[in-house]
């Protein structure tokens, strides 16, 4: 797990639950959702990521990454949302969110690996057809960001974001065609089954919730993947999935993202114009 060291006494001395997140964050997304499966309090510590909260230096003395969730617990400081919510489920066994058996947590990790796997093309793929609606960031916090932030692969990505109206049509394509990719194993694994792992609500689902709900957002073609779809319809049910994703998710944001996805497609900028989904 990536325990990070921090020698903060004002980090070290926490106790209990702490979790350094963002409302619209995927990732910050699936560390709420366990929180809520397993009825946990915990002391929020809210960043606004399209404000550059993630640039301040307060944060990145607790992230270097300059990327959220962050979560410390008793004094120790973690990232990487599928190692937080693997270790919440370790160390809150109540309510399981794994299978019992070992073949079936062996599929559960496969599907953690395989959600963190597809951060990037979310990443690029939110930016590009939702973000966009938001302000950029002043080339005085770009800057900073350059300087301060210890993450060669995100400094890369939004130096080009922020050097251009549009990013390459190459990039977006590929992420289009990785993302289509990893929908049709989930939906191909789901078949006829309520949940991706065993038979209960395991962390594979909650690592995936956030992803489909983002592409949801951005008017993705969730038609292509019925057994995708149906299973969206059920998780949509849960408690969790108000408590984690949409209750921290501002109602206004919401219509703008969406609001913006609409209007690039009219304008024949959208998501569907790219890679296999432009296929007749």
């Amino acid at each position: 797990m990536p325990i990070v060291e921090n020698n903060d006494p004002t980090i070290t001395g926490l106790t209990g639950i702490h979790l350094w997140h963002d409302d619209l964050s995927s990732c910050s997304q699936r560390v709420r959702t366990v929180l809520a499966e397993k009825d946990q309090e915990w002391e929020s510590h809210q960043l606004e990521l399209l404000h550059g909260d993630n640039l301040a230096p307060e944060f990145l003395a607790i992230n270097p990454k300059g990327l959220v969730p962050v979560l410390v617990h008793d004094g120790v400081l973690r990232t990487e949302s599928v190692d937080i919510i693997d270790y919440l489920d370790t160390v809150f066994p109540t309510p399981t969110l794994r299978p019992s058996h070992a073949e079936g947590v062996a599929a559960m990790m496969s599907w953690l690996v395989a959600a963190e796997e597809a951060q990037y093309d979310l990443k690029v793929l939110s930016h590009e057809f939702l973000f966009r609606a938001a302000r950029k960031i002043s080339d005085q916090d770009l800057a900073t960001f350059e300087a301060d932030v210890k993450n060669d692969v995100l400094v890369g990505f939004i130096r080009a974001y922020h050097g251009a109206d549009y990013l390459p049509a190459e990039m977006v394509t590929d992420c289009v065609n990785r993302t289509d990719a990893g929908f049709a194993l989930v939906d191909a694994a789901l078949g006829d089954r309520n949940w991706l792992v065993g038979d209960g609500l395991s962390l594979a689902d909650i690592a995936w919730m956030p992803n489909v709900h983002r592409f949801e957002l951005m008017d993705w073609p969730m038609e292509r993947y019925p057994n995708l779809a149906a299973w969206h319809g059920r998780v949509k049910q849960l408690p969790s999935y108000d408590a984690g994703i949409l209750d921290w998710e501002p109602r206004p944001a919401r219509i703008m993202l969406t609001r913006f996805a609409r209007q690039r497609g009219k304008a024949g900028y959208h998501v569907r114009n790219f890679g296999v989904l432009a296929e007749k």
